[in-house]
């Protein structure tokens, strides 16, 4: 008789003050959204959609444009920029919640927490209305900022608005900016999605059913994976 031997997924455990949470990607899945537009932008500059879609996830788009086109006028990046978000505002369809969101939002609605977003105000109300989540009450949008992910401004801002030093918070991210941006803060990151796979992220999740929260009498947070 062969023994057999039951897996268990390991426990991957952190534990924090305040939580800052990337919205596409992490939060809510717009990818298709993001597709469209952004294929339609890159045949207009006679660009490889493929390629441009391995760029644009976490900037905030005039910092896209410029890693793609180093040459054009940032002028003409702020204008395309700018009708770009109007059209993604407008373009919901297919815009859901991650799995996991609406439950992970649930359990940390009375904890610290504040969205940190490369979109701007229209845009993640509208993308977080069409997925169904709660707006966190301290949000950084594009608005907010001077620099785009990976710069750490957004992420720097969040903590100080919620009270807290950077390395008492941490970042739940799913992009190579974002998760740039966040460990340039000094914050450890939690990875939600097969794009933060690659990037070893102190702990990693397909998507937040697999991430669970716990409100410690210490007044902090503990975030764990695993059984």
């Amino acid at each position: 008789m062969t023994a057999t031997t039951a897996t268990t997924t390991p426990v991957s455990v952190l534990t924090t003050r305040a939580l800052l949470l990337d919205m596409d990607g992490t939060l809510v899945n717009s990818d298709a959204a993001v597709e469209r537009i952004w294929r339609r932008w890159a045949v207009g500059q006679g660009l490889d959609p493929e390629e441009v879609l391995k760029v644009v996830h976490g900037r905030q788009g005039y910092a896209t444009m410029a890693a793609l086109l180093p040459d054009r006028p940032m002028e003409q990046n702020l204008a395309d920029n700018e009708r770009m978000l109007a059209e993604e505002t407008a373009d919901t369809e297919g815009v859901v919640p991650i799995p996991g969101a609406p439950d992970f939002m649930a359990a940390i609605a009375d904890l610290p927490h504040a969205l940190v977003t490369s979109a701007n105000v229209p845009l993640a109300e509208a993308r977080m209305t069409a997925a169904a989540l709660p707006m966190p009450k301290t949000r950084v949008t594009a608005e907010s900022v001077a620099a785009s992910k990976p710069h750490p401004e957004g992420f720097l801002l969040g903590a100080a608005e919620l009270g807290f030093a950077p390395e008492d918070c941490v970042a739940l991210e799913d992009s190579e900016a974002g998760i740039t941006a966040a460990r340039a803060a000094g914050m450890r990151v939690v990875g939600v999605g097969p794009r933060a796979a690659a990037l070893t992220p102190d702990i990693h999740v397909q998507d937040l059913t697999e991430l669970r929260v716990e409100a410690l009498p210490t007044g902090e947070i503990r975030l764990h994976t695993g059984s």
